[in-house]
């Protein structure tokens, strides 16, 4: 029988988006752009994931260049990847995300790693992320929702992800949304129209957070756990 790791590896190795993006925007898909992301996220999921019981999920917006970008898991740079999770076979460039050391800080006041995701699975609402040329000529992250052309662009393509990621065991009585903006009007209006899940709970995005609440770190990360432990 295939564990839920063995679905995700599957899954990842599959990612591709076939359609039309607007001028200026860029596919960014770890599994094919950066050297080990996927063998590196195959052995993060076989450590957490070999089983078949049932997660709740989180979802986020789409992947940075700094984090899943790199990694090929959501929220998890290559510091923490390595240092965090063990995850020794990552072979690309070093990264430091703040979205990461929020989410990792969160965990590790959860109970650690091997607890939290053996009840959570953590992806975004669309698998592969984006990016643009910044004003010096370099890339920068651009999100799903940052043009509506852009949106309508991958609609279809983060509604077949997300019904194929449901079908690793995902509970649908209550899914996270990372993001109580854009990405939760999104994620609900999506929700009201397929009927996925009981309910969508929004919580603060760990960019934000990092960003702009600095201050306020452990309240947030209270506010995270709070929640989650309610379902444990």
């Amino acid at each position: 029988m295939r564990t839920m790791a063995d679905k995700i590896i599957a899954f990842n190795a599959a990612l591709e988006f076939t359609g039309s993006l607007p001028q200026g925007a860029s596919i960014l898909n770890p599994f094919r752009a950066c050297q080990g992301a996927m063998e590196a996220s195959a052995a993060f999921y076989r450590k957490y994931y070999s089983d078949n019981e049932p997660r709740y999920l989180i979802l986020g917006i789409n992947p940075g260049r700094f984090g899943a970008g790199l990694t090929g898991v959501p929220f998890t740079d290559p510091k923490r990847l390595q240092g965090y999770c063990g995850i020794n076979s990552y072979e690309g460039p070093n990264a430091h995300e703040p979205s990461s050391a929020f989410v990792y800080a969160m965990i590790e006041e959860y109970g650690g790693a091997e607890k939290f995701y053996a009840q959570f699975f953590i992806t975004s609402i669309c698998p592969l992320g984006f990016t643009a040329k910044g004003k010096n000529g370099r890339p920068v992250n651009l999100n799903y929702y940052d043009s509506k052309t852009l949106a309508d662009s991958v609609r279809g393509f983060m509604i077949e992800c997300l019904k194929q990621q449901l079908a690793f065991g995902i509970r649908r009585e209550i899914c996270f949304c990372l993001g109580t903006g854009k990405n939760e009007k999104h994620i609900s209006a999506l929700n009201k129209e397929y009927g996925l899940f009981g309910k969508v709970v929004a919580l603060e995005h760990p960019r934000y957070i990092m960003q702009y609440k600095a201050k306020w770190l452990q309240d947030y990360i209270t506010k995270y756990i709070n929640y989650f432990k309610m379902l444990a």
